[in-house]
C-alpha cells in the first residue's frame, strides 16, 4: 500500500511507516558483478574458499551493495508526494552498516518518514529512515537516512 503525501498537509506524513518490501536474494554472481563495477575485489567478497576461513564463514556482500539496493527497493516502498512528476536521489545524511549480508541471504527494506520539507513551490525533500533487514537475523544489514527530492 503506497504512502501518498499531500502537498497541502505534508507534515502529517512524518512518522509514517511503510510496509516491508519483498525479499531479495543476494547471490555470488551479484556480489561479483558489484566487485567488478567498483573494483573492490577484497577476498571476503569474491573468494569463497578464503572467505570461509574468515570470521564471516562465507563471502559477504559489500556494504555499498546492500546500500545500493535502496534504488531497487524504492519502487516497492512507494513513499511519494501526491501527483509526483519525478523523484531524484538527493543523498544520505547517515548510514550505518550493522550486520554483514552473507552470500545467498535475502534482504528487504522498510522505511519511516522522518521529515518532509517544501524547498521550493512544488519541490519537496523527504527524509526517510530506511532499514535493510536480513531474513532470519535480528540485527539489520544497515540503517540509512535517505534524502529524496520529489517534484509535483
Amino acid at each position: 500500500m503506497p504512502t501518498i503525501i499531500s502537498p497541502k498537509d505534508y507534515a502529517r506524513a512524518i512518522g509514517t511507516e511503510t510496509q516491508a518490501t519483498d525479499w531479495f536474494q543476494i547471490d555470488q554472481d551479484r556480489i561479483n558483478a558489484f566487485a567488478d563495477c567498483t573494483l573492490d575485489h577484497q577476498f571476503i567478497h569474491v573468494d569463497p574458499e578464503a572467505a570461509a576461513k574468515s570470521p564471516f564463514g562465507s563471502t559477504i556482500a559489500h556494504g555499498f551493495l546492500s546500500l545500493s539496493m535502496l534504488s531497487y527497493f524504492a519502487e516497492q516502498l512507494e513513499v511519494v508526494m501526491e501527483d509526483v512528476k519525478m523523484g531524484v536521489n538527493y543523498g544520505l545524511d547517515k548510514v550505518r552498516f550493522i550486520n554483514p549480508v552473507r552470500v545467498d541471504q535475502r534482504v528487504r527494506a522498510r522505511a519511516t518518514v522522518l521529515d518532509v520539507q517544501e524547498k521550493k513551490p512544488g519541490q519537496f525533500q523527504l527524509k526517510l529512515e530506511v532499514t535493510v533487514e536480513i531474513e532470519g537475523q535480528e540485527k539489520p544489514a544497515l540503517i540509512a537516512e535517505w534524502l529524496v527530492m520529489q517534484f509535483v
